[in-house]
């Protein structure tokens, strides 16, 4: 039987900017990807299905979302002849675009730190603790 080799994988920090309202969670990735979501099928059925959530569940969040900002950010329509729908309005979109601002500059922030966090870090398998990415992974045993 042959001994697998160890594989030190890279290490990584991804963080999940979370804007609060007291303890509640007004807005972050799950309700970020949503509205992209809604701004891509027109359609909240259609985005909560991509998502793998319930219409009913995507619905309250869109509320929660709409009474959390000075104007809504879906306008959405009844069903019907028609067939409704739901948009992102211009607040909508002001609201994610500013989300990926602000995520993008949390990233930047943590990427000084974290390269000298990597340094701390054994790699895999390795009981010297040289930094990860130094040298090539050695076989265990």
């Amino acid at each position: 039987m042959r001994k697998k080799k160890c594989v030190a994988l890279p290490a990584s920090v991804l963080p999940r900017l979370r804007v609060m309202c007291g303890r509640d969670a007004a807005l972050g990735p799950g309700r970020v990807q949503l509205l992209e979501l809604i701004g891509e099928t027109g359609s909240l059925r259609a985005a909560a299905g991509r998502m793998g959530m319930a219409y009913m569940t995507a619905w309250m969040h869109v509320k929660t979302l709409n009474r959390r900002f000075r104007s809504p950010v879906v306008a959405a329509t009844r069903g019907g002849k028609t067939g409704g729908g739901a948009v992102l309005t211009d607040m909508g979109r002001r609201v994610v675009a500013l989300y990926h601002r602000m995520e993008q500059q949390s990233h930047a922030a943590i990427h000084e730190g974290f390269r000298e966090f990597q340094t701390l870090l054994k790699r895999q398998g390795d009981r010297q603790g040289r930094r990860i990415g130094a040298g090539t992974a050695r076989p265990r045993g």
